[in-house]
């Protein structure tokens, strides 16, 4: 019986290792162990693409800023409450936003390693 992966959303907030499933995949909330403590597989061997890291982040950062912006002039809230807000937001979608992209270039590369 083939074991299923799970969505790439789900192994992203998880931090699912893409051979056995276990909860390794990042040593930090972004960061990615150097291996899967449970099965040994060796993460950073496949994690490749880190360099369009910074990308992915300029990207997600004028995604936010233009939100900021149309919230801003829809709603007006006071400075404090936009301060407030959108630190937190900033944060946690950098957060998960590197968490998807390194765990979607992980197991695109485990996948590949895998063909024969």
């Amino acid at each position: 019986m083939a074991r299923t992966h799970p969505s790439i959303i789900r192994a992203a907030f998880a931090g699912l290792c893409p051979r056995c499933g276990a909860r390794t995949l990042f040593a930090a909330p972004a960061e990615l162990a150097h291996e899967c403590a449970n099965c040994g597989l060796n993460i950073l061997s496949l994690e490749r693409g880190g360099r369009f890291v910074g990308v992915v982040t300029m990207l997600l950062a004028l995604v936010l800023i233009l939100a900021a912006l149309a919230v801003d002039e829809w709603l007006r809230p006071p400075l404090w409450a936009s301060l407030l807000f959108w630190g937190h937001m900033t944060v946690g979608a950098v957060i998960f936003g590197l968490r998807f992209y390194k765990t979607m270039w992980v197991y695109h590369q485990y996948e590949e390693s895998q063909q024969p």
